[in-house]
């Protein structure tokens, strides 16, 4: 009987993001493209300041802090960058579920909103 291995790193679906064409690059292309977005990702070097902004831009979406910006520049090829986003796909949800455990928000559902 074969023994189960180590896990696999989440970083191998990565290339697949790239050719997939579901990887949305920076706050205005985040903000612009909500309807598309499944989830946030910042990096562990972003400011306060600016992690308190995407939490509160962002709240309806689930915002996951991993990662340094020399990190993705390595799996994605994108200097200096400390958010990025992932398109609503099959690939997102796989990759989510893996980074679910940094998650920093809970989102707030819309429809579940009084007012």
């Amino acid at each position: 009987m074969k023994k189960p291995g180590p896990a696999k790193p989440v970083e191998r679906l990565f290339p697949f993001v790239l050719r997939s064409r579901n990887l949305l690059i920076g706050r205005e292309t985040l903000r612009r493209n909500k309807s598309r977005l499944h989830f946030v990702l910042i990096t562990s070097d972003l400011s306060e300041e600016s992690r308190a902004q995407i939490l509160s831009d962002f709240t309806h979406y689930p915002v996951v802090q991993f990662y340094t910006s020399a990190e993705l520049e390595k799996f994605f090829g994108l200097k200096g960058t400390k958010v990025i986003g992932f398109g609503k796909s099959g690939l997102a949800q796989s990759i989510y579920a893996e980074l679910k455990q940094h998650r920093l928000n809970k989102p707030m559902n819309p429809s579940a909103q009084t007012g």
